[in-house]
């Protein structure tokens, strides 16, 4: 009897289908991604004439890409592995790579919807108008971004197997980044920390995001950014991937 293996692109195709269900079933961790954003659009409105529209809207998607990373991915993978899911799937005949693919790829249509749900709003709401530049550049960067947070949540998921933990973990990394983020270079008064907290993941991120809002205001610290970031993800996934396991054994 002859057996047909299906085609990756199927396979791929049909994981990311089911990987949607789930995501459409359990819309928590999606309202959060995109609730927490607008409510920085929202009470922010009367900092913009002080700090300007692109900081505003750099703030609400660099939030939001701490929720998809960490609140997503994370949570969304541990509870599989927990569940077993994983083990059932890789004695299946379906490439590990493209497990994870349909994964991330989930993640990515969350970035992309999250990056024009602030823009919209932004608009809308703020009056915040950006160059066709900056609406482009930012996606790219807004995806940039993203895969920080994703690294670090496998790097979350890599190094902590129980579930409860890992809910835990990604509950106060969470809260430490928005905090540290948002008031950490007002209340550190040591230059040296302050350095540090500027190039934190929050903090390259939305310097990455605030200079793509504006491209002509690119400046060195932009470009330190971006080569701190993909740093970050250098070394988390790195770590993240050879310390996963696909069950919590």
């Amino acid at each position: 009897m002859e057996t047909t293996i299906p085609k990756t692109s199927t396979v791929l195709a049909t994981l990311f289908k089911a990987d949607l269900a789930v995501l459409l079933s359990n819309r928590r961790s999606a309202v959060i991604s995109l609730f927490v954003p607008m409510i920085v659009l929202f009470t922010r409105k009367g900092l913009i004439k002080h700090i300007g529209g692109p900081t505003v809207l750099a703030t609400a998607i660099a939030i939001g890409l701490i929720a998809i990373g960490l609140m997503g991915y994370t949570l969304s993978v541990a509870k599989d592995r927990d569940k077993g899911i994983f083990q059932r799937l890789r004695v299946a005949p379906v490439p590990t790579r493209v497990i994870m693919t349909s994964r991330i790829a989930i993640q990515l249509m969350m970035i992309i919807v999250l990056t024009l749900f602030v823009f919209i709003v932004g608009y809308q709401y703020d009056g915040v108008m950006l160059s066709p530049s900056g609406y482009v550049v930012t996606f790219f960067i807004a995806i940039l971004g993203g895969a920080v947070y994703l690294s670090l949540g496998q790097l979350i998921v890599g190094l902590i197997k129980n579930f409860e933990t890992i809910n835990a973990v990604t509950r106060i990394t969470y809260f430490i980044f928005i905090m540290v983020g948002m008031v950490g270079e007002l209340m550190i008064q040591n230059e040296k920390l302050k350095r540090v907290v500027h190039f934190s993941p929050y903090g390259s991120v939305k310097i990455m995001l605030a200079a793509s809002m504006q491209p002509e205001k690119w400046v060195n610290d932009t470009t330190i950014a971006v080569l701190v970031s993909i740093g970050y993800i250098i070394v988390f996934a790195g770590i993240g991937i050879s310390k996963f396991k696909w069950n919590t054994k």
